[in-house]
């Protein structure tokens, strides 16, 4: 797979995971979901899930199994998150490094295509879960009120180094 391929998410949102659409997962044959959690799930430096996730959330645990992976390395504060919502969780993952992702996917034993991976980053977590072979979902970061960050500039340098890279999705 080359950098091109590894840099274009299947499915690109203008919206936060909140707002993603689940039963469209479900009918591409999603079977289980891994969740990037900082600015995915939480709003930066916070340890609690805006209620549009949450809701977001229990819907989807009803269908699916979820597993929350997160390069932050506090356990404390993952774990917290996790247990609040009842899910497991590995931090320290080092995506897009595979090794830990690996893992889930064992415990998951599912085809990869059939486990999505939702974050907000096009360098972590898109490119982790191309190299995997897996579904990958690139939302808009999350800001406290469960809103799209107005000023995430971080995305909007990685989509624009992957157009100057030769992807589409840039």
């Amino acid at each position: 797979m080359n950098l091109r391929q590894l840099l274009h998410p299947d499915w690109l949102l203008d919206c936060t995971l909140a707002e993603l659409p689940l039963q469209q997962l479900l009918e591409r044959q999603i079977a289980a979901l891994v969740l990037d959690v900082d600015l995915t799930l939480l709003p930066w430096r916070q340890s609690t899930v805006p209620q549009s996730c949450r809701r977001w959330l229990e819907e989807a645990q009803r269908q699916l199994p979820i597993h929350l992976l997160s390069n932050n390395p506090s356990r404390q504060r993952i774990g917290a998150v996790a247990a609040d919502l009842g899910l497991p969780f590995t931090t320290s993952a080092g995506k897009p490094r595979r090794a830990a992702l690996r893992r889930v996917l064992e415990q998951l034993q599912l085809p990869h295509r059939q486990v999505a991976l939702i974050g907000d980053r096009l360098f972590t977590d898109v490119i982790a879960g191309n190299r995997l072979g897996l579904y990958t979902v690139l939302v808009k970061p999350i800001d406290p009120l469960g809103q799209p960050c107005r000023h995430d500039r971080l995305q909007r340098l990685e989509l624009r180094l992957a157009h100057w890279l030769g992807s589409s999705v840039g």
